[in-house]
């Protein structure tokens, strides 16, 4: 037996050619087997079985003061996937979104693997065979946290910490940790300190008999009288603390929400037009935000760079004006914990009277992107607002897919926010999707009622204006309120 600290990565996969896998479903292959038949096709199924890597998302640097930052700052961590369908191409472009998610949270990704699989392992998550193996690699390569490429039950990162002797964090766990070091706002941190709290409240447990025991008197921290007897477990007081701590959260986010519907129904009552900025995380929102109403928004190529909402007043070229607001971004998979805790921010989106879905053209799976934010924003019921396809980063992306975008989405513009190419086309277009007024009118303003005449220009549509001796002669459309202050000057 090779002993487990001189055993090199080269060495530790050229292993994995002779696992033995005695928990894979029934007519899997057991490639450590010398009397299989190679003409049957059983040798090719164990291949599609086995452990593989996916080649380029190391990060390991040759530059000396960076690698020493890396070491003393950064976890050396590997990923691990399950590839249960789709294609092979499918299963490395999601490993390669799990390194970028691992780098933007602080880690250093010494390799990466995958593994072909009906569906995960309900004890271990990839097969128990593969877990010797994946033990050995992170012998080898000194790894301090293993990443698994999807939502594990706290069974399973309990039974793979118990076998691998390391940290097992699961796609959740990791993308909790992205936004809890991103958010800025007191609702921002409200909102994912509360979507913590729920994922932690699954996953309490200890090491020994410690989370068990109950215990009274000063003996349960100083509760004296009245703490005596059995009393609660620790998990149990644990678990009631927590209750207690997303209960106090929700109250916070409950008056912050307050404030946000006031600022929206004010919006609504003054008719003017919204429009909310979603798409994938790191698409380019905040980037074409800038573009189209010069905010001066953070921008960062990192994944989830905004979380806390900005909205920008901007006029369209005719003078009415309306608002456009940058979202947090999605993600497959975005945890239902973080949904449910920016519910009252993504209601934004859901309220609008546009969504601008923005795609990353440049990306290997655009098309994988686009459907993983609409499975969002059903879920947010925001399924039925008019949605205007923007196709960003035209200027790094192939011509082929973004001519292939433009067939599978008719309703779509290409841009570049970082060059300008397409931003003119794209204005227009959103002008022109916009609610206009419905009531026309025909009114005879006199000329110190120049703030009506202001009021036409911001919220209506003017369809002729004539000066007269007795007033301006204004003809056009507008909303309800205004129609009603018009409706003294009707002619």
């Amino acid at each position: 037996m090779t002993n487990a600290k001189d055993f090199s990565l080269d060495e530790a996969l050229e292993a994995t050619d002779n696992w033995d896998d005695d928990d894979f479903e029934s007519g899997y292959a057991d490639d450590a087997d010398p009397e299989v038949d190679l003409t049957t096709g059983e040798q090719d199924l164990a291949e599609r079985h086995a452990l593989r890597r996916v080649d380029g998302l190391r990060t390991e640097l040759e530059d000396i003061t960076e690698v020493e930052y890396r070491q003393l700052r950064l976890e050396r961590v590997i990923l691990v996937g399950v590839w249960t369908e789709g294609t092979v191409a499918d299963a490395e472009n999601s490993m390669a979104e799990l390194a970028l998610l691992a780098e933007t949270a602080g880690s250093e990704v010494l390799d990466a693997i995958y593994q072909r699989r009906q569906k995960p392992d309900p004890a271990t998550y990839i097969g128990r065979g593969k877990v010797d193996g994946l033990r050995e690699i992170v012998q080898a390569t000194g790894a301090d946290t293993v990443i698994l490429d999807g939502e594990l039950a706290p069974s399973q990162l309990r039974n793979l910490e118990d076998k691998l002797k390391v940290k097992a964090v699961d796609r959740t766990a990791l993308i909790l940790d992205i936004f809890a070091q991103h958010a800025k706002s007191r609702e921002g941190q409200a909102q994912t300190e509360l979507a913590q709290l729920q994922y932690m409240k699954q996953r309490l447990r200890g090491w020994g008999g410690n989370l068990s025991r109950q215990a009274g008197g000063r003996a349960a921290g100083g509760e004296g009288i009245g703490g005596r007897g059995p009393g609660e477990t620790k998990i149990e007081t644990d678990r009631r603390r927590i209750n207690d701590k997303i209960a106090k959260l929700r109250r916070e986010l409950k008056a912050m929400k307050g404030t946000r519907t006031t600022k929206r129904a004010e919006r609504h009552r003054n008719a003017i037009p919204s429009v909310a900025i979603a798409g994938y995380t790191n698409a380019g929102k905040s980037s074409l935000l800038n573009r189209l109403t010069d905010a001066g928004v953070l921008v960062e190529d990192s994944l989830f760079a905004t979380l806390d909402p900005t909205t920008r007043r901007t006029t369209t070229a005719d003078g009415r004006i309306y608002t456009m607001s940058d979202t947090v971004g999605f993600v497959r998979h975005l945890p239902h914990q973080l949904v449910e805790a920016f519910r009252s921010t993504l209601e934004e989106v859901a309220e609008s009277d546009l969504i601008l879905h923005v795609v990353d053209g440049s990306h290997p799976d655009p098309e994988g992107q686009i459907s993983a934010v609409r499975e969002v924003l059903a879920e947010i019921d925001a399924a039925k607002v008019p949605e205007l396809i923007v196709i960003n980063k035209a200027d790094a992306a192939d011509p082929m897919v973004l001519a292939r975008l433009l067939a599978r989405e008719p309703h779509s513009v290409v841009v570049s926010a970082k060059t300008g190419e397409g931003i003119a086309e794209a204005l227009a277009t959103i002008e022109a999707e916009l609610p206009h007024p419905s009531i026309e009118f025909s009114a005879l303003v006199p000329y110190e009622r120049g703030d009506l005449i202001n009021r036409l220009h911001q919220k209506g549509e003017i369809d002729s204006m004539e000066h007269t001796g007795d007033g301006t002669l204004v003809r056009g459309r507008v909303h309800e309120d205004l129609a009603g202050e018009l409706a003294a000057y009707a002619v």
